[in-house]
């Protein structure tokens, strides 16, 4: 028996300099050798923990095994009978967290590297495989009709299962283009458009009706929909509504929420200014308020679109960053400049109320608090200035609340969520289910297509009686 080899293949990646100047995939993928490597060292374990790591429980082992037999449509189809996004997944689940976290290899060495062999599949699909070819079978038609609000994961993830089974599926997005989150808030160099894009089309490919520039609320109520001929509702709105600092300064020039700075960065494709015609300011000094996985996206894309100088800053030390390590690793290589247990006191702006500056405290930590992290606590005495043409809030987010305000009996918590039964996504409200970031506040994609797929099959169960 070959000894088992406890160190995982690493993925080839642009060089950290050239790469902070593009707006290019930083992670290069898997050649054919390196996954079918990779792929071998998956001991094929009775028990399968990873799958139990997946919200969406995909069979990994089943996937990968076709891939060591070098069976790319039988790994394609094992990965897809419960993925519908997986090339999106391969590239920003956290894996590490999940299936990773579980894998049986992982208690002697590097688990299996099971988000980069998803990548891998999902992208030789897209390559070697026509979208006119891909089979999937569909179940009879069962006349009943789902009407979707919201095109992010979740969404993506319960119209794909609804249609699937036989309903008829329509999706209504208030945005020009379809995918949320996906499209506006990650940048091209983590996830390219043409990826989402590409799986957005699989799910239209299904049968799925995709309505753009559809705001539910405004052009028509949940009720509406319901009086009109949909047998039931899914709201996957996602959270698109920033949180601010609420100091003093922060309404002067130069001061973005992380949701716009990056909406207009990677939806209106402000990096291909003057070809699109919308610029955004980036000054020579700009500093990110946060430490998630937003904050790195656009620490990274002030960089690529030319600042001189970006700063992260945190009011925790870097043992508590939420960002994904790998991010966090990408991001310091590319020469982000973190600036740990430090914290915004205010802005301040120049004759003009431009920013031109921030001062801050420096902060220690105290005792954990609710979310087990342990609280950032001011340091009396300890404020500085840094010298800032532009800063980035990226403090997280919260639901619209349109569809709130406009839903009579939809029950919503004071953070603004929607409230549904964590495992049926079911409302209070009769007919209408809701799952992803609109329920939990700002989360994974793979967690809001655990959510979609929940969903999904009560809605089926509701639908057929």
């Amino acid at each position: 028996m070959a000894k088992l080899n406890l160190n995982r293949m690493e993925m080839p990646r642009q060089d950290a300099i050239e790469r902070g100047k593009n707006f290019n995939e930083v992670a290069l993928g898997y050649t054919k050798e390196m996954a079918k490597e990779e792929a071998g060292r998956c001991i094929q374990c009775a028990k399968r923990p990873c799958m139990e790591g997946c919200p969406v429980m995909v069979d990994i082992p089943e996937f990968i095994k076709a891939v060591t037999e070098d069976n790319m449509p039988e790994a394609v189809r094992a990965l897809k009978g419960k993925n519908a996004l997986p090339g999106i997944c391969g590239r920003v689940c956290p894996q590490e967290v999940q299936c990773e976290a579980v894998c049986t290899l992982g208690k002697k060495g590097a688990p299996v590297a099971i988000g980069r062999l998803e990548r891998y599949v999902a992208d030789w699909e897209r390559e070697n495989i026509a979208p006119a070819e891909r089979k999937v079978e569909l179940a009879t038609a069962t006349g009943k009709k789902v009407a979707v609000v919201g095109s992010g994961p979740a969404s993506l993830t319960a119209a794909a299962d609804l249609t699937k089974i036989g309903h008829e599926v329509v999706i209504l997005e208030a945005l020009h283009v379809a995918g949320g989150v996906l499209m506006y808030g990650i940048p091209e160099f983590r996830l390219p458009k043409a990826i989402v894009q590409g799986e957005v089309d699989y799910v239209k490919s299904l049968g799925v009706e995709i309505k753009l520039n559809s705001i539910v609320g405004k052009l028509n109520t949940v009720d509406e929909l319901l009086q009109n001929g949909y047998s039931a509702v899914f709201l996957g709105t996602g959270a698109g509504l920033p949180i601010f600092l609420n100091c003093p300064g922060e309404n002067l020039n130069g001061i973005y929420s992380a949701n716009e700075f990056l909406t207009r960065v990677n939806l209106m494709k402000a990096y291909r200014f003057p070809e699109y015609d919308t610029p955004v300011r980036i000054g020579k000094r700009v500093a990110v308020i946060g430490g998630g996985n937003v904050a790195m996206d656009s620490a990274r894309c002030a960089l690529r679109l030319g600042a001189e100088k970006v700063y992260v800053i945190y009011r925790r030390s870097e043992v508590e960053l939420p960002a994904r390590h790998e991010e966090v690793e990408n991001a310091q290589e590319e020469g982000i400049d973190f600036r740990f247990l430090t914290n915004p006191k205010q802005f301040i702006g120049d004759e003009s109320n431009n920013l031109a500056a921030m001062e801050c405290y420096q902060m220690e930590l105290g005792e954990p608090d609710a979310s087990g992290r342990r609280r950032p606590m001011v340091k009396e005495g300890s404020e500085f200035k840094i010298d800032v043409d532009v800063a980035i809030v990226a403090l997280g987010t919260t639901p619209n609340p349109l569809i709130a305000q406009t839903t009579a009996g939809l029950e919503t918590t004071k953070h603004g969520t929607v409230v549904a039964d964590e495992s049926t996504g079911k409302t209070v409200k009769a007919g209408v289910w809701a799952g992803g970031d609109v329920v939990t506040g700002a989360a994974t994609v793979i967690s809001a297509m655990g959510a979609g797929k929940r969903a999904a099959a009560d809605i089926d169960k509701f639908l057929r009686g």
